[in-house]
């Protein structure tokens, strides 16, 4: 078989991904703890580099792999990667959010479930030798309305898991021509505005989405609101989302990402702020596991694998 080039493996993939570049006439450079720094070394002769949040990969890391044929996103999430110079070095790109959207789908279903019916405020209280009915008393979301904005993989996958709730479910994409299937119903962003009582974002982030949640998009609510975010951090300005939960406009907020990973990277002042609403029954924070599950990892390792295999020449 002729050799196809050497890959660098510098995300958490299964072995599915790793045996199929190998049957395929790959050979694997595996680095776990890969950096900037590090990374010119190891990609310099590199035809193909599976990559994932830990390793971004802009214009001077592109420049040093002048051998670099494709790069294999594990998840979705493209802004890690500067694809335009990419497209312009003739490299191409591949993302594999088909693998990880029922597990987000999952994810904000149990964050939902968790925050509306007090789940794991009240599983702490008992821990704590408390048993407080009455405080603990949740809200159905049966008869609520929600906004999913951004309908792509994982926005659909949770709308499909709200089937079963009678919730009205409302949606809106910036892509005007995707269908819709008939639970839900497709919506302009003022609709939702005035309409939701729980907003949930699934879109990617770029320059058009960054900060999509903001002050005036808080004060365009009509009613006072649940906030759901595992999409991207950046999507949603934490400060805004403070703002508006301390003064009622939000009444709870879920969030498995935020703007700076982990809470360490922020501001002391910002830091303690978010760390005081996670300490009320208000707020829950997962550590950017919505799309991290087992089954997910096969999944992604497998997409990615035949996208790669499909659309990349023989070198």
């Amino acid at each position: 078989m002729k050799h196809r080039g050497t890959v660098l493996i510098a995300a958490p993939v299964h072995p599915v991904l790793t045996e199929g570049l190998e049957a395929a006439g790959y050979s694997l450079r595996t680095a776990k703890d890969v950096t900037a720094e590090t990374a010119p070394a190891l990609i310099a002769d590199c035809t193909g580099i599976v990559t994932s949040l830990r390793l971004p990969l802009d214009r001077a890391l592109l420049d040093a792999a002048p051998a670099l044929r494709w790069i294999g996103r594990m998840g979705s999430g493209m802004e890690i990667i500067d694809t335009a110079y990419a497209r312009e070095k003739g490299i191409a790109c591949f993302s594999s959010p088909e693998g990880n959207s029922n597990a987000v789908g999952e994810h904000a279903l149990g964050m939902l479930l968790a925050l509306t019916r007090r789940i794991a405020w009240s599983h702490r209280e008992v821990q704590e030798g408390l048993w407080r009915r009455e405080a603990n008393r949740g809200i159905e979301l049966e008869g609520r309305t929600i906004g999913i904005i951004g309908f792509g993989h994982t926005g659909s996958a949770f709308a499909k898991k709200l089937q079963g709730f009678d919730m009205r479910i409302l949606a809106y994409d910036s892509n005007g021509t995707l269908t819709f299937p008939p639970y839900v119903e497709k919506a302009t962003l003022a609709e939702i505005q005035q309409q939701a009582d729980i907003l949930s974002f699934h879109v990617p982030l770029d320059a058009g989405t960054r900060h999509y949640f903001d002050r005036s998009f808080a004060q365009a609510m009509h009613k006072p609101f649940i906030l759901l975010n595992t999409s991207r951090g950046g999507v949603v300005a934490l400060a805004a989302a403070l703002d508006a939960l301390e003064a009622g406009r939000i009444r709870g907020m879920a969030l498995d990402v935020l703007e700076q990973e982990p809470p360490a990277a922020m501001t002391p002042a910002l830091r303690d702020r978010l760390l005081a609403a996670a300490a009320t029954p208000a707020v829950i924070l997962t550590p950017h596991i919505g799309g991290y599950s087992h089954e997910a990892l096969y999944k992604m390792s497998s997409v990615l694998l035949g996208k790669i295999t499909a659309d990349t020449p023989d070198v």
